[in-house]
């Protein structure tokens, strides 16, 4: 199943999962060696228990860091466009565009002078669709990551062990954080 067609079918639990996922992996950006200010919001994933509270304390503490240009901006749209809602509509959407942003992002990383090619948008486009496309190395790595978290929320959708499937996205979802964090070191020293 193509990563569209995994979001188009999603639950609460899994939209929110899966953007919250997608928003803690580009977190390097805005953070680089700070703590994981999601955490809070991780843990309403499941059932969408005091959601509203923990995004607008997250969006007032992520308010305070320094790096607000560049690829960075985009990771703050992307907490500002989350809703307030834990509600499928709202939750469909913002999962959609963070999915295509944290796309986007790890496409800029791929790039060697930092700028995404011209035709980025349809190529992820058609990868998100599930059509083969030329994407760099980063990209398929956070398309393999969108796509089995969703996965995974969606197996456990509805049993007694739905929290260890947020759990699972949250693993992953570290797994990719160090990734873009290893990346953005190297392309540190190799500028100086």
């Amino acid at each position: 199943m193509s990563l569209l067609e995994l979001i188009e079918r999603a639950d609460e639990r899994a939209l929110a999962a899966s953007a919250v996922a997608c928003l803690d992996r580009c977190l390097p950006l805005l953070a680089p060696d700070g703590p994981e200010p999601l955490r809070p919001l991780w843990a309403s994933c499941a059932d969408g228990r005091e959601w509203a509270i923990r995004l607008s304390a997250i969006r007032t503490e992520m308010e305070q860091t320094a790096v607000t240009e560049g690829p960075a901006a985009l990771v703050r749209a992307m907490l500002a466009a989350a809703p307030s809602d834990f509600a499928p509509a709202p939750l469909r959407e913002w999962a959609d565009a963070c999915s295509l942003v944290a796309l986007e992002i790890h496409g800029r990383f791929d790039a060697p002078d930092g700028d995404a090619p011209r035709d980025t948008a349809d190529l992820l486009k058609a990868a998100r669709g599930g059509e083969a496309a030329a994407v760099g190395p980063l990209v398929a790595g956070e398309l393999e990551r969108q796509v089995r978290i969703l996965e995974i929320l969606a197996e456990t959708t509805g049993t007694a062990g739905g929290g260890a499937g947020v759990r699972k996205a949250l693993d992953l979802s570290t797994e990719g954080r160090r990734v873009l964090r290893a990346v953005m070191s190297r392309r540190a020293r190799g500028r100086v």
